[in-house]
């Protein structure tokens, strides 16, 4: 492969051959790979590929090898979504998908590691508890005991505009219980903001009861 070109601030370009390699294997998910032949930090292949807009194809072309199967297994247990997705060299939602396709599921009680811990933290006031699950591999349910445990309040949670909206679509015909299914949210905290929003349920109607005319 053809050797980059080392600058004086210490920043290596990238060459022709190794730009190629990026262009050929980035779109198949294959981030992880480029880095090892090119002896590059897998966040810079990433840059590289954002800098010149080569994005993952997420399309069925995109297979998952034997070994990438055995690896998720190995590590699902006990990392997170997002870390398997930077060792695998794919993106969120492809392994995300891959998790539910083959039924992994998280140990019972399995303990919470501080990377979680940290990104659990940063995700919590701008994204629903479903959100929050699938990017940590983790059930709504351990997510909301795990906010209780950190003292983490709903209250201080911040409703998106797409929450309010489905909520105000939603509350009309379906129960609280299944608007905050949909959202992510416990029904304490949808059925206080239904109060606050003021909104109400859809009257339905009554069948006549005067009796029809015939000719």
């Amino acid at each position: 492969m053809e050797k980059a070109e080392i600058k004086k601030n210490g920043w290596v370009s990238w060459s022709e051959d190794e730009v190629k390699l990026l262009k050929r294997l980035f779109p198949r998910g294959r981030a992880r790979e480029i880095a090892e032949r090119t002896g590059r930090p897998l966040t810079a292949v990433r840059q590289k590929a954002y800098t010149i807009g080569i994005k993952t194809r997420e399309s069925r072309k995109c297979k998952w090898l034997a070994n990438e199967v055995e690896l998720l297994k190995k590590l699902y247990p006990n990392e997170t979504a997002q870390s398997i997705a930077d060792r695998l060299g794919r993106s969120l939602k492809s392994v995300s998908n891959k998790v539910s396709k083959i039924g992994l599921k998280k140990e019972k009680y399995h303990p919470w590691s501080s990377q979680e811990e940290t990104l659990l933290k940063k995700l919590y006031p701008d994204n629903n508890l479903q959100d929050i699950a699938s990017q940590l591999g983790r059930t709504v349910s351990a997510v909301g005991i795990k906010l209780h445990k950190l003292g983490l309040s709903e209250r201080h949670r911040f409703w998106s505009k797409r929450e309010l909206n489905l909520l105000k679509k939603l509350y009309p015909s379906r129960t609280a219980q299944e608007v905050a299914d949909r959202l992510g949210r416990s029904v304490q905290a949808v059925r206080k903001r239904i109060f606050k929003l003021s909104l109400k349920k859809r009257r339905q109607k009554t069948k006549s009861s005067s009796p029809h005319w015939r000719p």
